[in-house]
């Protein structure tokens, strides 16, 4: 871009120096300003929300839960309708986000799927996250939330890559002592609140975390309006068991999960309007997804995943694909995108917008989207692997998705079913997965069992840090 603007002053240089005195000091301004913009990096701000179902905003289809922040910012940015994550539980997912790798590859998916208050592992040292890698180009950085990548001092954020840390290291229902998930009080579970390594509350007090968390967010970007920063806001919503702010009780029609999902949207708000304030806005991509579908088996308390087929801990869509909205304005181009993206496409998207490098050294499974949010473009993503555990249970090419093995939600009597003819679900023509069309299509079928051979040939396992405990 330099060079293009160089090239013409050097053709028309003598008609340049002919130009009136008094304008040159005009001509030298705008032509530093226009320097310093492109030289300004973008701010990145990513909330991630906890057991979101697809169906739980306004904009994605629920018609009683009140999300007006969220409709906006879909409305001015890019609402994405294909958009997944790498794993249908918390850990594996969040591991998949912050390094851009399945969790296959980054040790973070094993057969206890989650990491508990008694486990010993977590996200390796030798493993590179976002806020790493935009630190080498002067970024500052913070974690707000949930964090569950490990909760030992050798895992936690702050040796991640992160500035700071204020959040619940893992789920909110775990450490607990009493009560019932689905009539909790806060007492009943003895989760930490932290600040970076230290404990400052236990048990944390539930019922004002998404405001505390919010404020915690914007005293962030207030103290740094003045050089780039990586806010990732990681709520431990709605994750049973469900807490909300005095002023959000009963506000919902849709009961208390409404009233949690109508605090975040409210969280958001609060966290565009610090942005539009501080003159940010136009500086700043927020993005907003979700780790994992509905937690179905808590009926009403839980979400809801519209019309894909069952939700969180399972390979089918409401597991695995989630409501996603990029908002950059003046720089993302509006609009419905429904092409295929995934929260591991956010690393080289970052790394692309803010100069930072992008690693090298190891297989990446994230793609570049840039061209997609700025230009209009194609998603560059045509394929999505479903992973369970340390198997693949289906594979998505294009329009077409095949299971290989099913099974539902982890419960006592889950049934696991390996399919001798995989099922075969055109998700353009049938996103509720309700048609298997498999006899109609064995070509398909041979297509995406390539794909996937050719994914597997490429794998290389490490240690699961899942299955360590005390």
């Amino acid at each position: 871009m330099k060079n293009q603007r160089i090239i013409p002053i050097r053709k028309n240089f003598r008609r340049f120096l002919s130009l009136p005195m008094a304008l040159l000091p005009v001509l030298m301004l705008a032509s530093c300003t226009a320097n310093q913009e492109e030289d300004t990096k973008p701010n990145i701000v990513v909330i991630f929300c906890d057991d979101l179902g697809y169906g739980d905003l306004g904009t994605f289809g629920h018609p009683t839960i009140r999300t007006p922040n969220l409709d906006q910012m879909a409305e001015e940015g890019q609402k994405w309708t294909n958009f997944y994550v790498g794993a249908s539980v918390c850990t594996p997912s969040r591991a998949a986000l912050i390094t851009g790798r399945l969790p296959i590859r980054n040790g973070m998916n094993g057969n206890r799927r989650v990491l508990f208050p008694n486990s010993i592992g977590g996200l390796q040292d030798s493993e590179i996250t976002i806020a790493e890698a935009v630190k080498e180009v002067g970024y500052a950085t913070a974690c707000v939330g949930k964090w569950h990548l490990g909760h030992l001092p050798e895992y936690l954020p702050t040796n991640h890559g992160f500035d700071s840390y204020f959040g619940i290291p893992y789920s909110n229902d775990m450490d607990r002592v009493k009560g019932d998930l689905k009539d909790p009080e806060y007492l009943s579970f003895n989760v930490p609140l932290m600040r970076n390594e230290e404990i400052i509350e236990r048990p944390a007090v539930q019922t004002t975390i998404t405001k505390r968390y919010t404020e915690e967010s914007i005293q962030f970007i207030k103290e740094n309006k003045d050089q780039a920063f990586f806010l990732y806001l990681a709520h431990n919503l709605p994750h049973i068991p469900l807490f909300t702010s005095e002023e959000f009780v009963d506000t919902s029609i849709r009961g208390l999960y409404g009233d949690v999902i109508e605090e975040i949207d409210w969280s958001v708000g609060q966290i565009i309007k610090t942005l539009r304030s501080e003159g940010l806005a136009e500086n700043t991509m927020v993005v907003f997804t979700s780790d994992n579908g509905p937690w179905l088996v808590f009926e009403q308390d839980g979400g809801s995943a519209g019309l894909l087929r069952d939700g969180k801990g399972t390979t089918w869509e409401g597991g695995m694909r989630e409501p996603t909205i990029f908002w950059w304005p003046e720089k993302i181009q509006p609009g419905v995108i429904t092409d295929m993206g995934a929260t591991m496409d956010i690393f080289p998207t970052v790394c692309k917008l803010t100069g930072a490098e992008f690693p090298s050294d190891r297989i990446m499974d994230g793609v570049d989207l840039t061209q997609t949010l700025l230009d209009e473009k194609p998603s560059p993503r045509n394929t999505i692997f479903y992973y369970r555990g340390r198997e693949i249970y289906a594979v998505r090419s294009g329009m077409y998705k095949a299971h290989f093995i099913t099974e539902n939600v982890y419960t006592k009597d889950h049934i696991r079913t390996e399919h001798e003819t995989p099922l075969l679900f055109h998700l353009g023509h049938d996103p509720s997965e309700k048609y298997n069309i498999a006899e109609d299509h064995p070509d398909v079928i041979a297509e995406i069992m390539i794909v996937m051979e050719q994914h597997k040939a490429k794998l290389v396992i490490p240690d699961s840090q899942l299955d360590r405990k005390k």
